[in-house]
């Protein structure tokens, strides 16, 4: 089953931008589909694969960290290839 997960994640701490930066860093060294804008990052693949994943790099990011915030998004699909047509 393949899915879609749309994450944000937010340090909570002057420096921010070094743990969002190797966070993607990691997402995107996973062999995973890694799509990146101004204000999420998605992730597309097998439920397993992108679980496993985000289950270790999440902990990691935690673990780097004074305080975080992360949200997610899990959609059924892989939406990857989506185009709006408006």
């Amino acid at each position: 089953m393949n899915i879609s997960v749309e994450l944000t994640f937010s340090p909570l701490q002057d420096d921010f931008e070094e743990h969002i930066i190797n966070f993607i860093k990691k997402l995107r060294n996973s062999g995973l589909t890694v799509l990146e804008n101004p204000l999420s990052t998605q992730v597309y693949g097998e439920y397993d694969a992108v679980m496993k994943v985000l289950h270790q790099e999440i902990k990691i990011a935690f673990e780097l960290m004074d305080k975080g915030l992360l949200s997610m998004k899990l959609v059924k699909s892989d939406r990857s290839d989506y185009e709006p047509h408006f």
